[in-house]
């Protein structure tokens, strides 16, 4: 089986927006009539849905960016409820992140897909099981890595930081999306990826303007690191 091109997206943080753009990413290229498959390895922190249910908002965001033509399980085979990193929301349920599985969950994508977009959880070291960060599994992949960054105070050196140890780790840092996560400027929005170009070789979109949904937001810098990543070949 064939797999397909693959780019990780990882973020320097929680909330950063890494779904947001994965979703931005994944219309994009869907309108360049290009076949897009979504993997989020495992997700923790579920919401009430109707009728005593849960669900997970994330998820379901890349599910419906999909148009929702492929299981839901395709894109996220591990799931627990508590809000907290997914080792420990797992031991909530007496259950274990499976590592295997973080891995070869990739491959149902195998021949369905010309790309994969890969959604990691919360940072570059967020935990990922007891032993394994998101960067170990961004490791095993190999894919290029697209660093997600929330437009605000503080962000620079987050972002250097987490584009340092992406390097570090032999992986190729391909772009920083600088997002804005909220409609409010707290006086840094409009110089932070100026400041960052000044202090980096790794190319830095954006800033990408607050939206409440993809489907309502700009695409430029998107786009941008659309054609870096399929231009690079």
């Amino acid at each position: 089986m064939k797999p397909p091109r693959g780019l990780f997206v990882t973020g320097t943080d929680t909330g950063v927006g890494k779904t947001y753009v994965t979703c931005l990413l994944a219309r994009q290229l869907q309108q360049r009539g290009i076949s897009v498959g979504i993997y989020k390895p495992v997700c923790s922190g579920a919401e009430p849905a109707p009728g005593n249910s849960i669900y997970w908002p994330d998820v379901d965001r890349l599910h419906e960016s999909l148009h929702r033509k492929s299981p839901e399980d395709w894109i996220c085979p591990q799931k627990f409820a508590a809000p907290l990193a997914p080792p420990v929301a797992a031991r909530r349920e007496d259950r274990t992140v499976d590592s295997d599985l973080l891995r070869s969950g990739v491959n149902v994508w195998n021949d369905q897909v010309d790309v994969l977009l890969v959604e990691g959880v919360g940072g570059w070291k967020c935990p990922l099981t007891d032993r394994e960060t998101v960067s170990d599994l961004a490791r095993a992949l190999k894919f290029p890595v697209l660093v997600v960054a929330a437009n605000r105070l503080g962000m620079i050196s987050q972002t250097l930081l987490t584009l340092e140890s992406v390097t570090f780790s032999g992986l190729h840092p391909m772009a920083a999306v600088v997002n804005s996560v909220s409609a409010e400027d707290d006086g840094t929005q409009a110089s932070n990826a100026d400041c960052l170009k000044t202090l980096t070789d790794v190319p830095i979109m954006g800033p990408l303007a607050w939206a409440p949904s993809p489907q309502e937001g700009g695409t430029e810098p998107v786009d941008r690191v659309l054609e870096l990543w399929l231009a690079s070949g």
